[in-house]
């Protein structure tokens, strides 16, 4: 297991704090409990209306997943569609262009996860 993160450039001390506001900056957006996990359910499930994905979604309440829903559309990551032509009017929920940049990030969290659980189960860690 690998402890040091290979930089291209040299680390210097502006480099570190740029580096570190950007991570607060990502956490702040996609952090907690539900975000996460609501991308990947839009992701995997198309359009989904909002009990269904509160279903798909276990554990969590209306009230939670309707504020993590707002916070993600405002951030670009989940359109809200609402079709006013059908009564009763019926809302889904789609993931954006922009919710598969994070792709990549969920895979990389998925696998460094994964370590850290067999990490956990083989007491690696030193006591």
């Amino acid at each position: 297991m690998e402890n040091s993160i290979d930089f291209e450039e040299p680390l210097t001390a502006q480099r570190c704090s740029q580096s570190l506001s950007s991570v607060e900056d990502a956490i702040y957006v996609i952090g907690g409990k539900w975000k996460l996990k609501i991308i990947i359910a839009l992701q995997e499930h198309g359009n989904i209306r909002f009990n269904e994905l509160q279903r798909i979604v276990s554990g969590i309440s209306a009230r939670v997943l309707s504020n993590e829903l707002k916070d993600l559309e405002l951030n670009g990551f989940v359109k809200r569609i609402v079709h006013s032509e059908q009564t009763p009017v019926v809302v889904e929920y789609i993931s954006t262009d922009y919710s598969k940049t994070l792709k990549t990030v969920i895979m990389a969290l998925s696998e460094w996860g994964r370590i850290h659980k067999k990490n956990l189960k083989e007491d690696v860690f030193e006591k």
